[in-house]
């Protein structure tokens, strides 16, 4: 059986220069269309004998630059002497001109005066002055306008690189920032300050780029991808910066944003040609800033079923990740501070072989940065590092930053020369709890009730053992709160469970003040509410201490929080909120009892803050007398190597402004509470 001959289908295939021919022909034929018009060149003798004596000329222009005349004609003499040319009959005359030369100026004001004295010649005569030069560049200059605009065009469309500026043909390119190493500032480590434990594993890495032959000769591989993990402003960026600067090499950076577009497949074709440029100057580093918005686990938002443009770039990065060789010199380097919604396949050996946690700095490396941000800023010669890196528990590398550029804006502002302690301090209080607000209008009942509330959270908790040093308090409105307490929080790793009652006891001070000293409870206390709730929760729920519930944990570390479902019954639930109700009622009366045993020195300290608006740890010290026990902030710094004797801490304490402000004096305050996350750790 003979197979049937199946016609040849003819496939069109579009070249982009085929533009260019397509437009350069229509605007020729634009050109070189003359709209049916005739022009006729004659010498000036048969101009006069044919046109002027017969009466056939209707209209002259006289073009002086050019010594030409153009004359219009009347429809017999264009008959007459254009019987050649195929003209209308209706109108012959109207798109006909005819052109002759004359010799001098002179010569055509004489013939022009004896034209009209002999009636030869009665028109209209009109005179052009421009040259040669605008005539063309106003006939051809919008043709070549046209054409130089046209082709910047086409080449901004067909550029290859892909950053800005690129048009739609270069929409597929990689937009990472190359900060190659001959051109850019290197940074180095020691432009990052602490983060001992993570400068440790990127170094490395640095060793790997500069002597991948001392590992590689050994059998060993050079580690693909390392994922920085950690909160906002802890350096991750600038660590990856440093690892391109030590190494010397090329450093591709970019988010994970720049790969998502409104076009499909533009996110994978951005992954292969970064990966492109990358194999081109290996060895380089590859940092990819936000990585969770590409990163984010596959399927657990589906999108009806239709195709996911940011699922597709994941996949090709993937690929690209675990196709290019072992030993290529190419390192991908990720920062996130979302690492539990990365997918799976993205944090398996061979892609990101390692997981560099960034944590927020503790004591000794507070110091570090501080020294580091103040290189560029004039201090007083008593300012004490040592001081400001206790006060700032919880800050980021870019909130030390952030309160040493404060403090030299206050000493600007100032007029001082030199930047002061309490600028310092000034600059700390203005971050944390914001701007003071003093004409913010407060009645004589309302005053009261703040003091009592804020003199009842110093005097609970300068008689618990593990509540938290006071620093300072005021009842001076700033930000949302109209008052506030400052506290030298205690950096532990551990909590143990006295010391979470001893804060839940603080947290409830103000409100057990204001029942007691002044007969009525305000909205004051929301934020103190909402902390100790959350924290009793915390207590029964997640750490398993209640006696009722003992050594059951419902936290989830995976961040999902079960979903819509509770890994519990309603009659458990009933337990646990039983529970809580249980031990904040038991706290609240420990907060009262001890509020009725130091009740006279509570009520100095409120008479204080009615008097001054501001009492500081040395006031509370002349009421209570020394505090029992001692600050675990107090031996880390005294372990360490520092010029501050204990009388200048003494008499700096008294003008210190802490960290950790016990906002619970407006209603809409959102200090947030202690996180169970730090002691949950796998």
């Amino acid at each position: 059986m003979k197979k049937k001959n199946t016609p040849k289908t003819f496939s069109f295939r579009f070249n982009i220069f085929w533009m260019y021919a397509i437009i350069g022909a229509i605007l020729i034929g634009i050109w070189y269309s003359k709209d049916s018009s005739f022009e006729k060149s004659v010498p000036w003798s048969e101009f006069e004998e044919k046109y002027i004596l017969q009466k056939g000329v209707t209209e002259i222009t006289v073009h002086t630059q050019k010594h030409e005349l153009e004359a219009k004609i009347t429809d017999n003499s264009a008959r007459e002497n254009f019987k050649d040319v195929k003209l209308p009959a209706k109108n012959p005359a109207k798109n006909v001109v005819v052109r002759t030369i004359y010799h001098t100026d002179s010569d055509l004001s004489e013939s022009l005066k004896n034209w009209n004295a002999t009636g030869l010649f009665k028109g209209e005569v009109n005179y052009d002055h421009s040259g040669g030069f605008m005539n063309y560049l106003w006939s051809f200059g919008p043709l070549v306008i046209l054409i130089v605009f046209w082709i910047w065009m086409m080449r901004r469309m067909t550029r290859g690189d892909g950053g800005a500026g690129g048009g739609v043909f270069s929409v597929g390119k990689s937009k990472a920032q190359l900060f190659d190493k001959d051109k850019s500032t290197r940074v180095t480590f020691k432009d990052v300050a602490g983060l001992q434990e993570a400068k440790t594993e990127v170094e490395e890495i640095v060793e790997f780029l500069k002597n991948p032959k001392r590992y590689t000769e050994l059998g060993g591989k050079i580690p693909k991808g390392a994922l920085l993990v950690g909160p906002p402003g802890t350096g991750k960026t600038l660590l990856a910066k440093a690892v391109a600067g030590e190494a010397n090499v090329p450093f591709f950076s970019l988010s994970g944003s720049d790969f998502v577009e409104m076009f499909v497949g533009v996110g994978a074709s951005r992954v292969r040609d970064l990966f492109k440029k990358a194999k081109e100057k290996a060895p380089c580093i590859i940092f990819i800033d936000e990585i969770d918005a590409v990163g984010r686990a596959r399927g657990r938002n589906p999108n009806m079923g239709s195709n996911d443009e940011r699922e597709n770039t994941l996949n090709q990065l993937l690929t690209e990740m675990d196709g290019f060789g072992t030993n290529s010199g190419i390192i991908v380097l990720a920062a996130t501070n979302r690492a539990d919604i990365l997918d799976k396949a993205l944090l398996r050996a061979g892609r990101f072989d390692r997981q560099i946690y960034v944590d927020l700095p503790d004591l000794n490396d507070r110091k570090a940065i501080f020294n580091v941000h103040l290189r560029g800023v004039k201090t007083s010669p008593d300012v004490n590092v040592d001081l400001l890196a206790r006060q700032t528990p919880g800050f980021s590398g870019a909130d030390i930053a952030n309160a040493c550029n404060e403090a030299a804006l206050i000493a600007a502002r100032a007029g001082k020369k030199s930047v002061e302690p309490q600028d310092f301090m000034n600059a700390v209080d203005r971050i944390v709890g914001g701007l003071e607000k003093r004409s913010k209008i407060t009645t004589r009942e309302e005053r009261e009730s703040i003091a009592c509330h804020e003199a009842g959270h110093a005097t609970i908790s300068w008689h618990l053992q593990y509540a938290n040093p006071l620093i300072k308090v005021t009842i001076v409105p700033r930000g949302k709160a109209l008052g506030a307490a400052w506290y030298l929080p205690e950096e532990r790793q551990i909590t143990p469970r006295q010391a979470i009652l001893d804060e839940i006891c603080s947290l409830l001070g103000g409100r057990a003040a204001e029942e007691l000293f002044t007969g009525h409870i305000s909205t004051g206390a929301l934020n103190d509410l909402e902390r100790a709730t959350k924290q009793a929760y915390t207590y029964v729920a997640f750490y398993g201490m209640s006696d009722s519930l003992p050594n059951v944990c419902y936290y989830d570390s995976t961040g999902q929080d079960y979903g819509f479902t509770k890994p519990y019954s309603e009659s458990r639930a009933q337990v646990i909120d039983s529970e809580v109700s249980r031990l904040i009622n038991e706290q609240y009366e420990r907060a009262k009892e001890l509020l009725r045993t130091h009740a006279a020195g509570h009520n100095e300290l409120r008479d204080i803050l009615l008097d001054r608006e501001v009492i500081y740890t040395e006031d509370v010290e002349r009421i209570f007398g020394k505090r029992q026990w001692s600050s675990r902030a107090d031996e880390i710094i005294k372990s360490n190597e520092s010029t501050a004797t204990d009388k200048t801490d003494n008499n700096t304490d008294d003008k210190a402004v802490g960290t950790q402000p016990n906002a619970g004096t407006h209603p809409d305050d959102e200090t947030p509470p202690p996180v169970p996350q730090d002691l949950l750790e796998k």
